[in-house]
């Protein structure tokens, strides 16, 4: 191919590619690509079209806003376009836009409204003297597809508006999610089931939203944001956003709570950073943030591009999800003797990182998803969570890739694996498998358990191959001069990890069972087994009947911690940790608790009440003491046994979602005195 010919055939690749990946999206809600590569390709393309522009094409897929409608269902024309948005991918784009902004309104600098740019699937809800008539997806922004019958099933959304003087026709425009919990459940029971789970909640909302079946549709617990107005015939004049928002909410709509609203481009900025920083606060996906010109007269005046208003903005957050090129697969040995398959990845920067290792979960997740080395492969890590392979990129697996096969044996001690009949995880049960106490030690010294800074992975494998270690209370018996004989660890390393070993001694009881690394049983569950029992002792000599009534704990986590602490070697155990210094426990506390339940009312005797966000007047432990202190219970999660969930600043929306998919009664905490003092009164005033 000559030189002349490259440019030309690179744009054609480049427009198929993507307008085989937009249908893929948009039309059949089945990506093979993350957003971040799409955009990549749009970008490429873009880029090219602009500095060639003799290969121009009027319908070239770079233009294209949305998918064209399914023959499923009825088109619907939109009397208001909905068109797309620019997107920014970082501050200084952002600001680029605004300088733009406020020389296109002669040096004027606008307020704007941010609001969270919802991963879902945008609507067009028309009503038409009140009654809902017809809603419609985007489609390609001039024709969508009706799916009123779906979006009936939706309780977020009013088949009637609210007030008496509603408008001859009123179109609300906003966004259809699925929330994570929902999303999170479904796919455990699709997997449970060998099923493909869902890819994301995004185009699990848009399939959900195509089903031919309204019923299906309702299975799938969608949920609804309004954001914006569109063709309005009759009704009250808006002068702003804020007041078309005003009224959006005030005939029946949800508005979601962040929205906000600035004057100065660098709070933007900072509220976008904060945002970024935060999304995964949230019960619900977002991928950026929307920044709009509040006043409608200079949107007016600012107008439109041919795909976009120049009013808008869309902050787009770095992407969480890329392909990359699995290089083979391999299988791990936990501290459980858990067998967990992992990713061997060309590394790739993904979620504010480079991963080149992912997990693949289990023997089941690898044959649903049928990942094969050598495959394209999504890569998706989110905050802090461990990076996992999504799926596949079908269309670009190489010929000849075969399936993977889960090895039979350990490749730490070559021992059979086996799996038990009923679960999903295969292990090693060799009792001398070196994988499985290498692993031990680490977990004990993690972050979550006793936090011991300096004794990673790999100081742990030089300490158990020099025979130093063999389970975790030999570290309390290790000495500098036994550590500088280890390879590359000088006299300050050696002296240091001693000490922190030493900090240790020090870490609170629920880090202490934490660390035991008793299956199924985590940092919850044994800050419930603390707060209610307050010593290792006295835990250690609780029936299963006793620790299963804690709530949080459950007969589940109680049998297994029971029958840890009935095997001779685990006692012969805890013995030596003792022997070594370690807190067991406050038994000052335990006597004080005691004392304080005998002369204080007990209010929330049989009632398990979680705290969330700060209460003014009480730390975190002093509210939970509040409590228990007067009979109940209070754990660090929301069940369907709570009785209310008092909620104050910062409180974790994850607990919010929680008890509202309960239907658990939320104290705000202004009122946890009078809570304590008479906590059925409250709660049925807040019913009512």
């Amino acid at each position: 191919m000559t030189p002349s010919d490259e440019i030309p055939a690179r744009i054609a690749d480049l427009r198929e590619q993507v307008a085989h990946h937009f249908r893929l999206y948009h039309e059949h809600d089945a990506p093979e690509l993350p957003d971040a590569d799409y955009d990549a390709l749009v970008r490429e393309l873009r880029r090219l079209e602009a500095e060639h522009p003799e290969f121009d094409e009027p319908e070239t897929p770079s233009r294209w806003i949305g998918g064209s409608a399914s023959a499923t269902f009825a088109p619907v024309t939109h009397a208001v376009p909905m068109m797309s948005l620019d997107n920014a991918m970082d501050p200084s784009e952002l600001r680029t836009w605004y300088d733009r902004l406020v020389r296109g309104l002669g040096g004027a600098e606008p307020t704007m409204i941010a609001e969270l740019k919802f991963d879902g699937l945008a609507m067009s809800l028309r009503y038409e003297h009140g009654e809902l008539v017809q809603a419609a997806t985007r489609g390609d922004g001039r024709v969508g597809e009706d799916v009123t019958a779906n979006i009936r099933t939706i309780d977020d959304i009013p088949h009637r508006l609210e007030g008496d003087d509603a408008p001859a026709v009123l179109e609300v425009r906003g966004e259809v999610y699925m929330p994570t919990a929902v999303f999170e459940e479904l796919n455990d029971g699709y997997v449970a089931a060998g099923e493909r789970p869902l890819v994301n909640p995004r185009n699990a909302a848009a399939g959900s939203l195509r089903q031919k079946d309204p019923a299906m549709t309702a299975k799938r617990r969608l949920s609804f944001w309004a954001y914006q107005l569109g063709a309005v015939d009759g009704g009250p004049e808006f002068g702003s956003h804020a007041e078309t928002l005003a009224y959006i909410a005030s005939v029946g709509f949800p508005l979601n709570d962040q929205l906000r609203t600035f004057d100065d481009i660098d709070e933007v900025i900072d509220y976008c950073a904060y945002r970024q920083d935060h999304r995964h606060d949230l019960g619900y996906e977002i991928d950026g943030v929307v920044i709009k010109v509040d006043d409608l007269a200079l949107r007016d005046e600012l107008g439109f591009t041919s795909r976009a208003p120049r009013w808008a903005i869309a902050y787009k957050f770095p992407p969480e999800e890329r392909t990359t090129l699995l290089r083979e697969i391999q299988v791990s040995v936990g501290r459980t003797g858990r067998a967990t398959p992992f990713a061997v990845l060309e590394p790739v920067f993904v979620g504010g990182s480079t991963v080149s290792m992912a997990t693949l979960h289990n023997q089941d997740q690898v044959a649903v998803k049928d990942v094969r080395p050598g495959d394209t492969v999504i890569v998706r890590k989110a905050g802090d969570v461990i990076p996992e392979v999504v799926g596949p990129v079908p269309s670009m697996r190489p010929k000849g890739a075969r399936p993977w096969k889960f090895p039979t044996t350990c490749p730490a001690c070559g021992n059979p694996f086996v799996r038990p009949e009923g679960e999903a995880d295969t292990r090693c049960v060799a009792p001398d498998c070196p994988a499985q106490r290498d692993q031990k030690v680490a977990y004990w010294a993690s972050r979550g358990a006793m936090d011991i800074e300096g004794l990673g992975e790999q100081m742990v494998e030089k300490l158990t191959a020099a025979g130093l270690v063999a389970d975790p209370a030999d570290l309390y018996s290790l000495t500098v001069e036994q550590l500088v004989e280890l390879d590359r660890v000088g006299a300050t390393s050696a002296g240091n990890l001693v000490d922190e070993i030493g900090k240790s001694k020090r870490q609170p009881l629920p880090r202490l069972l934490t660390a035991l690394g008793i299956r199924h049983l985590g940092p919850a569950a044994s800050q419930a087994l603390t707060a209610e029992f307050h010593t290792l002792d006295a835990i250690m000599a609780k029936s299963v009947d006793e620790m299963a009534s804690v709530d949080g704990v459950g007969r589940v986590i109680a049998t297994t911690v029971r029958t840890w602490f009935d095997q001779p070697a685990n006692q012969a155990f805890i013995e030596r940790l003792r022997e070594a210094g370690l807190g067991f426990g406050d038994e000052e506390q335990a006597r004080r608790a005691a004392e304080a339940r005998a002369s204080t009312p007990q209010t929330m005797a049989g009632r398990t009440v979680v705290v969330s966000g700060s209460v003014p007047g009480y730390n975190r432990e002093e509210a939970e003491q509040a409590i228990t202190s007067r009979g109940g219970k209070s754990p660090g999660s929301v069940s369907k046994k709570t009785f209310a969930l008092v909620v104050g600043p910062g409180a974790g929306a994850s607990k919010l979602s929680k008890a509202e998919a309960n239907g658990t009664p939320i104290v705000p905490a202004e009122r946890f005195e009078e809570f304590l003092s008479d906590p059925d009164a409250v709660v049925a005033e807040i019913a009512g």
